[in-house]
């Protein structure tokens, strides 16, 4: 399991150290940090899956489309260079990375483990061939994005060793749960009462946020193609994705990267909540907090307080642990600096999933909206 990351003069950063837990929600005010976090992960991993044995940090890949060296290196005070470091249980790996301000990739200039430099002419590419595990992990990342692909008439058929995870859009989605319907998910994340196989759990799974759910997937004749079928009635034929509600099309890559990953691997999500009903919300919360608890790595961005108390439900029925739960606040960096206080703040939980500190702007908006219109303030 990773357990922090550290950003130095990376975009709104000048310096953030980072602790990661089991599960990890990024949440706060729009433009201050969060998603920068969650695209340093994302260069690590198109790197090393894409550019096996590059050293140079590629800013636009199958994960993350970042631009120059001029948008990712925090203009403040990073001049030409920024610094990306992660922690797990066991060692700390150090980047650092310099690049001309029009270049589309950053040089590695320098690598260290435990503080120990490491000489570039044995470092052969992002990280050496003796921590395949951190790597396996950071190739093996599933990055959704909060713009997920909507409904399809077919979905194409990918070979799995080359599309392994669901895709930054959910483009690879139905193809990773064809190829591996009869694969076994991880015996903690199964359901009682269904088969362990991944299409028939992924079916009883949504049946969770959408009750009556069933579907059926059909190759298209000589094609590398799917054509996918969906109801939530058995009074009803199976119909095309376009003509069921969104919100499906929407949580089913999520539910098909959560049991699609291997133990100790990454799922890192922008807004689960997208085209969800506040209940469904709530569910999507409880859900990621299982699958952190059964061994899979989450980190989510959201803005739903129903995620939120969906992961502190999850705390007080004793699914996960509230130690294995991270909750980071993010301010915009001006402001931080104007009243001298932490561009990130992290409330903890308490064993009833109550939360020991609320700063302004932390899921409280439904508070003060009640507080205007009883006329308190």
């Amino acid at each position: 399991m990773l357990t922090r990351i550290d950003l130095r003069h990376f975009k709104c950063f000048d310096l953030l150290r980072l602790p990661l837990r089991p599960l990890t929600l990024l949440s706060g005010i729009n433009a201050s940090g969060k998603s920068s976090v969650i695209q340093a992960l994302g260069l690590l991993h198109q790197t090393m899956r894409e550019h096996e044995w590059s050293t140079r940090l590629m800013l636009n890949g199958c994960a993350v489309r970042l631009g120059t060296a001029e948008d990712v290196i925090d203009k403040i005070s990073g001049r030409r260079g920024c610094e990306i470091a992660i922690q797990d249980d066991e060692t700390t790996y150090h980047w650092q990375f310099e690049g001309e301000r029009a270049e589309m990739s950053l040089e590695m200039i320098s690598f260290k483990m435990d503080g120990e430099p490491c000489k570039l002419e044995a470092v052969r590419r992002l990280m050496p061939d003796v921590h395949d595990s951190v790597s396996d992990r950071l190739c093996g990342l599933a990055y959704l994005t909060a713009e997920r692909l909507g409904p399809r008439e077919t979905y194409p058929l990918e070979d799995p060793q080359h599309t392994p995870v669901v895709g930054p859009t959910g483009e690879h989605a139905i193809s990773v749960l064809y190829s591996g319907r009869d694969d076994h998910v991880l015996a903690a994340l199964t359901v009682d009462g269904a088969p362990p196989t991944r299409s028939r759990q992924v079916e009883t799974r949504m049946n969770q946020f959408f009750p009556g759910f069933e579907m059926m997937m059909d190759k298209v004749p000589y094609a590398n193609a799917v054509r996918l079928g969906i109801r939530t009635s058995k009074d009803t034929d199976f119909h095309r994705p376009a003509h069921t509600g969104f919100g499906i099309t929407q949580v089913l890559p999520i539910v098909v990267a959560a049991l699609s990953a291997a133990h100790d691997y990454l799922l890192v999500i922008e807004n689960p909540e997208v085209h969800l009903h506040p209940g469904g919300q709530t569910k999507m919360g409880e859900f990621l907090s299982e699958v952190a608890a059964a061994g899979v790595q989450v980190i989510l961005e959201t803005h739903s307080d129903h995620v939120l108390n969906g992961v502190r439900r999850a705390v007080k029925n004793g699914i996960l642990p509230p130690d294995e739960a991270a909750l980071h606040f993010f301010r915009p960096r001006q402001d931080a600096e104007h009243d001298g206080t932490a561009q990130v703040q992290s409330p903890h939980l308490d064993n009833e999933g109550n939360i020991d500190d609320w700063p302004d702007g932390f899921f409280d908006q439904f508070d003060k909206d009640m507080n205007y219109f009883a006329g308190w303030n």
